[in-house]
């Protein structure tokens, strides 16, 4: 309510004067129009030929009370502080207009040697060297926004849960690239950034197998820059045989059936088709720890 009376507020009093049609408003914002007329006496709705127009009889009061809602207007607040912080200064909420943050942080670490990361050029540019960060400090972390042009001569992967960054063993033997970590559903963020230009040869999603991590294959498909692909574990069939779960399978309907119909809508790969059928045909679904039950 306070957001939509300050937006409704700041509309009307924009206006020389002060009078707009209601069908300058929404909804939720004449409901807080007609709530503070009531408590006020500072505005009225007035029938004006076929409709109704918002009229101010008391400016002066609609300002002191558009200010009690909204300390600065957009124009006053400094464009280069947080969009966080000028939120707090447009609505007294951090979260009263779009709120994301700047920046995505990427988890990533070295599956070997020789694995880095560059961006800029000339005087400007700058290396990563990954693998001697991974060796140091076990991660290390790449501050992503979608302007940038950070990218890499070796293949990205991307893991759904943990274990699977902690522990390298379980990768093909022999590959060189970085190893990156999100949970459960990929970041928007993540997904614009591998958008917004090739970064990478390839990227590679291993994620679990049920509808969640079909889902994310979708997004991922549709938007990315770089060739990307599905990582099927060797020995998927009999690991799902003796290790599926119709729970996870049943959790995760909803993105399982939103996610066929995207990837078929694109072309979906035989051996994911396989993967997919499998999945639907014996209702279960296989976490991707199981690449560690692997015979």
């Amino acid at each position: 309510m306070r957001l939509a009376l300050a937006a409704a507020l700041a509309k009307l009093l924009e206006n020389a004067c002060a009078t707009l049609p209601a069908s300058a408003f929404t909804v939720s914002q004449r409901r807080a129009m007609d709530e503070l007329a009531r408590k006020t006496g500072a505005l009225r709705v007035k029938t004006e030929g076929s409709g109704s127009v918002y009229q101010a009889l008391n400016a002066d009061l609609l300002r002191v009370h558009l200010k009690s809602l909204r300390p600065q207007s957009p124009n006053q607040i400094d464009p280069d502080i947080p969009r966080r912080a000028a939120n707090i200064a447009h609505g007294r909420n951090s979260k009263s207009r779009a709120h994301g943050h700047e920046l995505h942080y990427l988890l990533v670490k070295a599956s070997s040697e020789g694995v880095c990361w560059e961006k800029g050029q000339g005087g400007a540019r700058r290396v990563l060297d990954l693998s001697a960060l991974t060796a140091i400090a076990g991660a290390g972390v790449l501050a992503l926004s979608e302007e940038d042009d950070w990218h890499s001569g070796q293949t990205l992967w991307l893991v759904e849960n943990q274990a699977l960054f902690d522990r390298l063993d379980w990768m093909p033997k022999g590959v060189q690239g970085t190893l990156a970590y999100y949970a459960g559903h990929l970041p928007t963020r993540v997904l614009q950034w591998l958008a917004a230009r090739r970064r990478v040869p390839e990227v590679v999603l291993f994620p679990d197998y049920d509808g969640v991590g079909l889902l994310n294959y979708a997004r991922l498909r549709e938007v990315c820059a770089s060739p990307c692909s599905f990582w099927l574990l060797p020995g998927w069939p009999s690991l799902l045989a003796h290790y599926g779960s119709n729970e996870i399978w049943r959790n995760t309907q909803a993105e399982f059936h939103a996610a066929v119909a995207r990837l078929e809508a694109a072309g979906m790969e035989d051996g994911l088709r396989d993967l997919y059928l499998a999945l639907s045909q014996q209702g279960l679904a296989l976490e991707h720890e199981a690449v560690w039950l692997a015979k």
